[in-house]
């Protein structure tokens, strides 16, 4: 707390008076992202006076991120329609200049990174930068900006920071640190139960379910690796989500999952090996292909651009797939499929 405390109480006086201030998170932002900047907006507007915008790219598509938009009222503005010369300081939550997963022009200056993943080159240009991959989640580090600055933290901010430590960490079960626990013990009583159960069990459409049909359609096992392919989504984050869904299967370490959205490829990894390092596994597999990043237990990247056509989208998963299971020093077996044809 005493470093969360120093670092929170430089960052207040270095943004006083600069004018308006723009706070970026990661593309179609989960809730880490949205509660980090939310909290980081929060401290700024207390301590300074100055409110802040909040934008991102892509959509928010996962139906528990919409409720939690919508149930605890944030306001989030598409960057693209955004005017970014009105900016006076950049700040980027949960992402990174670099990364490939912010819809922010790479050409425009960034002034602080707040983040738990591994830190990029391109932070040497940043004035600020909070970056500590033991967190868990980047909305306990937030959490901690907040107290160690002695500000309230009303129930709407409660409770979505602890959703966001909640889902980061699945219930503190994976990639969690003493911070993340310390955080999520004592957000629990602050937060309203109601909205928390209305955001974690949202109602959906009926093609929700036929996604998840084509996932285990398309889903081939490789011994302890299981890698399905969803081919045209109109929705990412169901990538991810159906990668977590995945690991479920009994025998399966590492699950390897990808779909086509808007001219891309969005790829999933996902493992319950904890000393798995998937962030540096992704980047290996897409080395000369696209973007990606992550952590030990889960990772994501995307190649862009992606050819639409089930027959390019094939021989893409047919090389991840074969890079994958390198990375991953696993015993090359033939695929089997997960479930047979009817």
């Amino acid at each position: 707390m005493e470093v969360s405390q120093e670092r929170a109480a430089g960052i207040v006086e270095w943004v006083r008076g600069r004018g308006r201030i723009l706070i970026v998170t990661h593309d179609n932002p989960d809730p880490d992202s949205i509660a980090a900047a939310v909290a980081l907006r929060h401290l700024l507007l207390i301590q300074t006076g100055q409110n802040a915008v909040i934008g991102f790219g892509g959509i928010i598509g996962r139906r528990e991120n919409l409720n939690m938009v919508m149930e605890l009222e944030i306001v989030l503005t598409p960057i693209s329609t955004l005017e970014l010369d009105q900016f006076d300081v950049v700040c980027m939550v949960d992402t990174q200049p670099g990364t490939g997963n912010n819809s922010y022009p790479a050409d425009r200056k960034v002034h602080l990174v707040i983040d738990h993943h591994p830190p990029r080159a391109e932070l040497l240009q940043v004035d600020w930068v909070d970056v500590r991959e033991a967190y868990g989640a980047s909305a306990t580090i937030l959490y901690e900006y907040l107290c160690s600055q002695g500000i309230r933290l009303n129930t709407r901010l409660a409770t979505g920071l602890f959703y966001a430590i909640k889902s980061e960490t699945q219930d503190l079960g994976r990639e969690w640190s003493r911070a993340d626990r310390e955080a999520y013990l004592r957000l629990l009583p602050l937060s309203n139960n109601r909205i928390l159960f209305r955001i974690a069990r949202p109602q959906v459409p009926g093609n929700y379910f036929s996604i998840f049909k084509r996932a285990i359609e398309n889903s081939r096992i490789y011994g302890p690796v299981l890698v399905f392919n969803l081919f045209q989504i109109d929705n990412p984050d169901m990538v991810a989500e159906l990668a977590d869904f995945m690991l479920r299967h009994e025998g399966v370490i590492y699950v390897l999952g990808m779909g086509w959205y808007q001219g891309g490829e969005v790829i999933s990894l996902r493992t319950i090996e904890p000393e798995a390092k998937l962030g540096v596994v992704a980047r290996e597999i897409l080395r000369d292909l696209g973007s990606a990043g992550g952590h030990g237990m889960m990772a994501g990247g995307q190649v862009k651009p992606m050819a639409e056509d089930e027959h390019s989208q094939r021989e893409l998963e047919l090389m991840i797939t074969r890079r994958f299971i390198k990375a991953l020093d696993v015993e090359p077996t033939p695929g089997v499929a997960l479930v047979g044809k009817d």
